[in-house]
């Protein structure tokens, strides 16, 4: 049976995996970088750069989810606002 304390106990052991496991080398790179900064001013600069790297990511996938489903505003409206359900058979 399933218990309180083996989900604590699971819990711990996740943790403890995770703060041994090593770094990979995006890790280490992005660690590295936000080394380099000397001030907080510095840290802001480079955490808008990672930020903008990952709405270019975000707006890339959305663009290309939005031609492979061939959506235009109509079919957006229709999501909306539109019933979803499926009609019983």
């Amino acid at each position: 049976m399933y218990s309180h304390g083996s989900s604590i106990k699971n819990k711990e052991i996740m943790d403890t995996t995770m703060l041994y496991s090593p770094l990979n080398e995006t890790q280490k790179f992005v660690l590295g970088t936000f080394a380099t900064a000397k001030n907080e001013q510095e840290r802001e600069e480079i955490t808008s750069l990672y930020l903008d790297y990952i709405q270019q990511k975000l707006d890339k996938a959305a663009n290309r989810f939005w031609d492979e489903q061939n959506l235009d505003n109509a079919k957006m409206e229709e999501l909306m606002y539109g019933h979803l359900r499926s009609s019983k058979k």
